[in-house]
């Protein structure tokens, strides 16, 4: 049997129909999976979903309608499909009918999406289930844009579907690119194909309709999926959220390493006081962690760049609580966060690999050590300066107290959030660089009071920032963005915490130790 998710209900003949469906399609999607070009795969960005994944994303809708309307855009095979019907199968009070409607634009794939449609037939008339289905070959994206527009020739679509089962698919799109023009006719602008085909399912549902999918976690934070998450909170409310902690296992097979998430989500407008937070290593494990966090937990209101926190156990509720006691912003505080202006591969004659006489000190990543900026650094193989001339002016800044923040870290490294000082004294000039891979904290333009840098710095590498960093991001990036939208200790506070960093930084229990006096008992 290849059944993982927690459908318990068992009906003699049921069982043995579903079963050989759900099997079939498995042994279908494995031998085609090991045929698909993976260049193709990459350029139409299709993961065929894995059955466990499938099932337990199935066993998620809440739905009783006695005649569901059923959405599978981007269906591949078909497996999504298939646990749904197995899903509908087994429950108690199974459905009256089931109306399926599923798109695919690979013609590779629509055969076996076609036989997977068969089996499911089989399967539900066993069950007493009325099952019809159709395969559409046209881009669900342009379809969607279309229904949206209430334009005529939407026919396939017909009426609001009841609920959608999706696995979109992943891949990044340009802003002049044929599926951006489609998305703004749906009213939304994203970067990537998984939250478009998100946006055009929303507004091919009915009021009430629910939505299970599988995607990449990104979509919780970050500048690039804002206007998504904008969209998509006004019309959606979740549900449920699921995490999958190991990042190797929802896609064992095709090598995925991506940390994903499977959520519910209704579309009302109507407020939801509660959300159901939980996570499980993979689809097949059978320890999954639940708890039900408040929905202004989950979603901060008065959250301008409008994150959602994923908190799957309670060990992040003092963390939630301690940050939440902090009220100043990056403006309160007078500051302001950009991205370093070197991007090296546009600026490679300006590049040296040491110092010299019409130089400036060129800071990467690597020169972040033990809370400082170490330069030069021997020990690297990236360039320590840049070249001083004209086209370098506009990449520089005066020299002074910085705070540098990594952009991004290794899965290895024990924090996201890496920060470190930026200390004149100890590198002498009058300007620096800073590589794009860096954030630095500025006071307009110029540098920082060195009390408050040390501080800031401090606060930053604590594991209290770097436990409630990981609440609302799933990736080892560190946006200028997420590190607006933290909330800091005051000015008065950071001014005492940096009094207490001398020329080395304490180690972690030491650090933390001292911001838990400072900040929250000082």
């Amino acid at each position: 049997m290849v059944r993982t998710s927690n459908i318990t209900v068992r009906v003699e003949g049921r069982e043995d129909a579903t079963d050989a469906l759900l099997e079939a399609v498995e042994e279908m999607r494995r031998d085609v999976s090991k045929h698909l070009e993976r260049a193709r795969r990459a350029l139409m960005g299709q993961f065929l979903t894995p059955m466990p994944v499938a099932l337990f994303m199935a066993d998620m809708f809440e739905m009783r309608k006695p005649v569901l309307r059923v959405l599978d855009p981007g269906a591949g095979i078909g497996s999504l499909s298939a646990a749904f019907v197995a899903a509908m199968c087994h429950r108690k009070v199974p459905p009256q009918a089931i109306t399926l409607t599923a798109y695919e634009i690979d013609p590779d794939l629509i055969g076996h999406l076609r036989a997977t449609l068969d089996l499911c037939r089989s399967a539900s008339v066993k069950a007493g289930i009325g099952f019809e289905a159709c395969v559409i070959d046209e881009d669900f994206l342009e379809v969607a844009a279309r229904f949206s527009a209430g334009h005529l020739f939407a026919a396939s679509i017909g009426e609001p579907f009841d609920c959608a089962i999706l696995n979109p698919p992943y891949r990044k799109i340009r802003s002049e690119s044929r599926e951006r023009k489609l998305l703004r006719e749906i009213g939304v602008e994203t970067s990537n194909l998984y939250t478009g085909f998100l946006a055009a399912t929303v507004r091919v549902l009915t009021s009430g309709g629910e939505m299970v999918a599988i995607t990449p976690r990104s979509f919780c934070n970050g500048p690039y999926f804002e206007p998504f998450r904008r969209f998509f909170l006004r019309t959606m409310r979740f549900r449920r959220i699921h995490l999958f902690d190991a990042r190797d296992r929802a896609f064992a097979e095709d090598k995925v390493l991506q940390e994903n998430v499977v959520f519910l989500s209704e579309k009302t407008t109507e407020t939801e006081p509660n959300v159901i937070v939980s996570s499980s290593l993979g689809p097949d494990d059978p320890n999954v962690r639940s708890r039900i966090v408040p929905y202004d937990d989950f979603v901060r209101l008065g959250d301008r760049h409008a994150f959602i926190h994923i908190a799957p156990d309670h060990y992040a509720d003092p963390v939630r609580q301690k940050i939440g006691k902090l009220k100043a912003t990056v403006e309160d505080l007078g500051l302001a966060v950009s991205t370093g202006r070197v991007v090296d591969f546009r600026a490679k004659d300006l590049l040296r690999a040491k110092p010299g006489s019409s130089t400036v000190p060129l800071i990467y990543p690597c020169h972040l050590r033990h809370g400082y900026v170490e330069w030069p650094n021997g020990r690297t193989r990236k360039p320590n300066a840049l070249a001083l001339g004209p086209r370098s002016a506009d990449l520089l800044i005066p020299a002074g107290h910085y705070v540098v923040v990594k952009r991004f870290s290794t899965k290895e490294e024990p924090r996201r959030v890496v920060a470190a000082i930026y200390d004149p004294a100890r590198v002498a000039t009058d300007r620096v660089a800073f590589e794009n891979h860096l954030n630095y904290y500025h006071l307009r333009g110029g540098g920082l009071p060195a009390a408050v840098a040390k501080g800031l710095a401090a606060y930053l590498n604590s594991t209290l920032v770097d436990s409630y960093f990981r609440q609302f991001s799933g990736h080892t990036q560190v946006n200028a963005t997420d590190l607006r939208s933290l909330r800091y200790p005051t000015r008065e506070r950071l001014v005492a915490l940096g009094r207490k960093i001398g020329e080395r930084f304490p180690d972690q229990e030491s650090l933390d130790r001292l911001i838990d006096e400072v900040v929250f008992h000082g």
